[in-house]
């Protein structure tokens, strides 16, 4: 197959993308589910943007710079801050229904924002809104085409650039390269190298992995956000508990019922989430019991079902009424702030290579996203990719693809061991020895987990990819020897200046510090 632009990923930064390069030739847009199972579906919390009457852009931009611990590149979240405005009006105007009252845009407030400028649709289906009306957007666009259940098992990479991708046909069973002028990865985050995750099943970090073999920079991928509360229930889902419930009043209580975040934050429930979701597990500890409630019974009656309905659905269908009782809660692997290292315009460091939203690293985020920053973050920085992507050149000559061999088994619990392993070690508190003890643990596991296009199946590309993620998060995190936003190290608790850099790390190479 050949196409102009192949966009790897139909969340918002790969249709955003995808929009803006149709201008300059045919898009190809690749899923390896359903086309709308994204990480953006699950988006409940909303999008964050300086649009109100007391708000200003350079107040979000603090915000967000606060936030990042030190690690924000200014020129990325001044960017964010500034193109993001006009990138909502544009939604708006696609079709767009954010939340309103009195005819004016409803704005909310959530942890670490000095102002109320989260805007919401559907109380709590903002992420599904916008990629609703992004896919409309595109499939009104001649020059884009849709293609699903396609998992891309690595890039094509010829002379130290990138010329395309190999996609696995799940009903051929045969990989089919597909060329390119420029390859955008828009592949989401990397959730499921984690035990406790709220990250839909798509979130294995392919994108970080298929850039991190062709030789791509790989940044910032210690950092990794917990998300204080996911819905904790045996037989459910770790469903998101929406921060914004806290900034709409929630509160915290241990198993004693007691509201505790004043003892750890003097910002109590409305501290950033690596805070909060340390002071959690710290709360458990010293109850010696978990989990935590999330409580909401002192608001309205009728507060839950009307502000997030789709939150107290979701909890009425696991017999949790939030009106009448506090939700059970834990927390679990929510976002990546590291992963593939671009500039402002999605370029990686290989040739005919983009990436945007989580699956890139842009320095937007620094060391912990501020709240309701990732919609945002995927609109601007895909738009702004795919217009960078029309300026590449045409590809070479199409090559045969690769033979098809036998699939290279997996063993019984892999991934379980896996995403245990890497909960243990290199989850919300983190070690030098449990780093060490867990790369050791990975090294011992690598003979299963080579990758060599022989897997012939998209659970087993999917685990080599999880084992890469995992062995990068690990060295990296084991090389930042102080605690900084999300990264914490119980034996470097305090944050060192001069190591107030990114890491950055490459096939065959170690972790640097730029």
């Amino acid at each position: 197959m050949e196409t102009d632009f192949l966009v790897i990923g139909a969340g918002v930064a790969g249709l955003r993308a995808a929009i803006e390069a149709s201008e300059a030739g045919r898009v190809l847009v690749l899923t390896k589910d359903r086309l709308t199972e994204s990480a953006s579906e699950y988006a409940q919390g909303g999008i964050a943007v300086a649009l109100s009457d007391d708000d200003l852009v350079s107040l979000h931009e603090q915000d967000t710079i606060q936030a990042g611990a030190g690690l924000c590149d200014p020129e990325a979240v001044r960017v964010l801050v500034e193109e993001g405005p006009p990138e909502i009006q544009k939604l708006i105007g696609w079709g767009v229904e954010f939340d309103k009252e009195g005819g004016r845009l409803e704005f909310t407030q959530e942890g670490a924002h000095s102002r109320r400028r989260i805007l919401h649709a559907q109380g709590d289906s903002t992420g599904r809104e916008i990629a609703r009306t992004l896919f409309q957007k595109a499939r009104t666009i001649p020059n884009i085409r849709f293609r699903s259940f396609s998992a891309v098992a690595d890039l094509i990479e010829r002379g130290g650039e990138i010329h395309g991708a190999l996609a696995w046909d799940e009903k051929e069973r045969r990989l089919i390269p597909i060329w390119a002028r420029a390859v955008l990865l828009a592949t989401g985050g990397l959730g499921c190298a984690y035990w406790e995750t709220t990250n839909p099943d798509v979130a294995t970090g392919d994108g970080v992995a298929m850039a991190w073999r062709a030789g791509a920079a790989i940044g910032d991928i210690e950092m990794v956000q917990f998300h204080p509360t996911a819905l904790f229930l045996e037989g459910a889902p770790r469903f998101l508990l929406s921060e914004a419930l806290r900034g709409e009043g929630a509160y915290l209580r241990n198993a004693a019922g007691e509201r505790f975040m004043e003892r750890y934050d003097p910002r109590a429930e409305l501290a950033p989430r690596d805070i909060v979701s340390r002071a959690i597990v710290a709360e458990m500890h010293r109850m010696e019991t978990g989990p935590v409630y999330l409580d909401l019974t002192h608001l309205p009656a009728d507060f839950a079902a009307r502000r997030f309905p789709r939150i107290y659905s979701t909890c009425l269908h696991y017999g949790v009424d939030l009106a009448k009782q506090p939700a059970p809660v834990h927390p679990a692997a929510h976002y990546a702030m590291g992963g593939v290292w671009t500039d402002r315009d999605g370029q990686s460091t290989l040739p005919g290579l983009f990436a945007a939203g989580e699956a890139a690293c842009t320095g937007v985020h620094g060391a912990n996203r501020l709240a309701s920053n990732s919609l945002l973050e995927g609109l601007v920085f895909g738009a702004r990719a795919g217009a960078a992507m029309r300026g590449r050149e045409r590809p070479p000559e199409a090559e045969a693809a690769p033979p098809a061999r036998e699939a290279t088994p997996l063993p019984a619990n892999a991934v379980f061991n896996l995403r245990r392993l890497a909960w243990r070690y290199a989850g919300i508190e983190r070690s030098g020895e449990g780093l060490r003890e867990g790369l050791e643990e990975l090294r011992k596991l690598e003979p299963h987990f080579h990758h060599d296009l022989a897997r012939n199946s998209r659970q087993g590309f999917e685990a080599d990819n999880l084992y890469a993620v995992i062995s990068l998060i690990a060295r990296c995190a084991l090389a930042r020897e102080e605690s900084r936003g999300a990264h914490y190290r119980s034996d470097f608790p305090e944050a060192v200046p001069e190591l107030c850099k990114h890491s950055r790390i490459a096939l065959g190479g170690s972790v640097e510090f730029v």
